[in-house]
């Protein structure tokens, strides 16, 4: 049975989620994630000015007559969110925890991605992989990846995203768009994350909350790592320490970002408490313009 509590959080995304998509960029998703390419559709004879290099020898061969290839564009695609769950995305000082605003982003995604009727697949892991649903389509489908994200919990499990990165590589054969979503305390994954997105294409979803960005003064507190259970004592009222965590917390980003930049990977950073809706619509308008 689903707790009531778990239905009704579900209920909540998807009405919240449905009106997003419709509002916001239904149209933009549908512009900027392509598909995979492009596949046969018919042959037509040849006319002056064709491009010769379209030609189909075998039917020209055949029929004594010149005729070219015609392509269309593949539309369907396939959208997998590869979501980091370790004990650390239990963490969230403002509106929610950051595994919860994880599930809403991939959320608000997936059912975009279902509107366009594409194919949504899930890989939930820590430094195992705890759960594989198999891209498939539908609203109900989707309804599915949700309900397994908001009711996933691993007390106390810490973070391989290398592994994570190369089970994909084994069970997706055919070229997606993945969505990466961690708070990234690991960084020991640029081989496997650069080998995997010149097959697919591959976006990083940092989550962030305001608290790993920046300390507040608030006192003397304990702060225990959610993936060792490592306590210690810290006095945030002290400038020193607070610039120290400032200027660390600064650098672990600054290193992720020159991480996935090296490896050609885009990036839609999001935090805890603050709307992440223009920033996704920011990122299609700028990734439209590229491509």
């Amino acid at each position: 049975m689903i707790p009531e509590e778990l239905i009704k959080k579900i209920r909540q995304i998807q009405i919240y989620t449905s009106r997003t998509v419709d509002a916001s960029f239904a149209g933009q998703y549908e512009s900027v994630f392509k598909g995979r390419g492009m596949q046969f559709d018919e042959v037509r004879e040849y006319t002056p000015g064709d491009d010769i290099r379209s030609i189909d020898w075998n039917v020209t061969a055949r029929t004594g007559k010149a005729y070219i290839k015609q392509f269309v564009e593949e539309r369907e695609m396939t959208v997998i969110f590869a979501v980091d769950l370790s004990a650390s995305g239990q963490f969230g000082t403002v509106n929610k925890m950051k595994n919860e605003l994880a599930a809403e982003f991939c959320a608000v995604l997936a059912f975009a991605a279902a509107k366009n009727n594409d194919k949504v697949g899930l890989l939930i892991f820590t430094d195992q992989i705890e759960l594989y649903i198999p891209p498939k389509k539908g609203s109900s489908h989707v309804l599915r990846l949700i309900r397994e994200l908001l009711y996933f919990k691993m007390p106390r499990r810490k973070t391989d995203i290398s592994m994570a990165l190369e089970y994909i590589a084994k069970v997706t054969r055919k070229k997606a768009t993945i969505f990466l979503v961690s708070d990234f305390i690991e960084s020991d994954f640029k081989k496997s994350l650069g080998l995997l997105n010149k097959r697919h294409d591959v976006i990083a979803v940092p989550v962030r909350d305001r608290v790993e960005i920046s300390m507040p003064s608030v006192g003397l507190i304990e702060l225990q790592d959610a993936e060792t259970g490592e306590i210690i004592l810290v006095d945030t009222s002290s400038s020193k320490f607070r610039n120290q965590y400032g200027q660390e917390s600064s650098s672990r980003f600054n290193d992720l970002e020159n991480l996935l930049r090296s490896t050609n990977v885009d990036c839609i950073p999001v935090t805890t408490d603050k709307p992440y809706i223009r920033d996704l619509v920011q990122f299609f308008h700028a990734r439209h313009k590229r491509h």
